[in-house]
């Protein structure tokens, strides 16, 4: 699994400044099962921080993230981008991905306000149930990018 070597990150909820922080949360649409698990540890992450109401953005699919989050960084400390895009048979998911990575970056450097990735690239549907913090899931990647997200926002806090 990927998540073999994954920093131990501070506990946000231990630092008093996390709660002061403006999150905003960007989830694409699709795969629903997947992107409601992504969605529920990324707000129990913003929740234990102490963030009660953080801003939620469903937008469309994963290449509308990186616009998102543009448009959320003005008036956010941090924001997330979740995703899934699962591998078909064209080349579309390789072009979508490589949109959504490099957008998310972009967005991230040029406004400085960090963006946690937790857009899942999988080849089949199980990888991304087995990512999405679901019962039975062995890892819970949206609450892993909003907890990165904090974590660099409070370094710059």
């Amino acid at each position: 699994m990927s998540s073999s070597g994954a920093p131990q990150l501070a506990p946000v909820d231990l630092d008093p400044r996390a709660a002061t922080l403006r999150l905003a949360i960007a989830a694409a649409s699709w795969h629903t099962e997947i992107m409601d698990g992504l969605l529920a540890g990324a707000l129990r992450a913003a929740a234990e921080a102490g963030i009660a109401a953080p801003t939620v953005l469903r937008v469309p699919g994963s290449f509308e993230l990186p616009v998102a989050a543009a448009r959320l960084a003005a008036d956010h400390d941090a924001v997330v981008a979740l995703g899934v895009v699962i591998r078909g048979g064209t080349p579309h998911f390789d072009y979508v991905c490589q949109a959504a990575a490099m957008g998310l970056t972009e967005v991230s450097v040029r406004t400085g306000v960090p963006v946690g990735f937790g857009v899942l690239t999988c080849d089949n549907e199980q990888q991304g149930l087995d990512r999405a913090g679901l019962p039975g899931s062995v890892e819970d990647k949206g609450y892993e990018a909003t907890t990165a997200a904090l974590a660099t926002a409070l370094l710059f806090a």
